[in-house]
């Protein structure tokens, strides 16, 4: 079965420098063990990183024992839809690459919401004028 986006399209990658996704696949993949819904691939920024660490969710600090490597603004990384959601809240969120979310976070954040927040670019960016 193919792993669908929040787009209804095929999951594409979300990054593999660092590598992401709850499998470390590259992807934001959402599997049974995923309770936390690791499914929005985000840009970081640094306002991003910030808040998260005030909320407890430290993603600056490398955790190797968990093939985590720390990140820094720039970095794409699949995080837990709750925790985007809490930021977004907040005016803080991080972009999102639509095309790379899966559509499991729907159930938790506002398709509207994503869109707010998208920083994909179009096979066509000639839509874009």
């Amino acid at each position: 079965m193919e792993l669908r986006n929040v787009l209804g399209g095929p999951l594409q990658e979300c990054g593999l420098d660092p590598v992401t996704g709850f499998t470390r696949s590259g992807r934001c993949e959402v599997t049974p063990p995923d309770v936390g819904l690791h499914g929005v691939c985000a840009v970081m920024t640094a306002d991003f990183l910030a808040h998260q660490q005030e909320l407890g969710n430290d993603l600056v600090t490398a955790r190797p024992e968990w093939r985590f490597p720390g990140l820094v603004p720039g970095d794409r990384w699949c995080v837990v839809a709750v925790r985007w959601l809490q930021s977004a809240r907040e005016g803080r969120a991080a972009p999102v690459v639509l095309a790379s979310t899966h559509e499991s976070v729907l159930q938790v954040v506002p398709s509207e919401l994503l869109h707010q927040h998208a920083v994909d670019v179009p096979d066509d960016p000639s839509a874009l004028l």
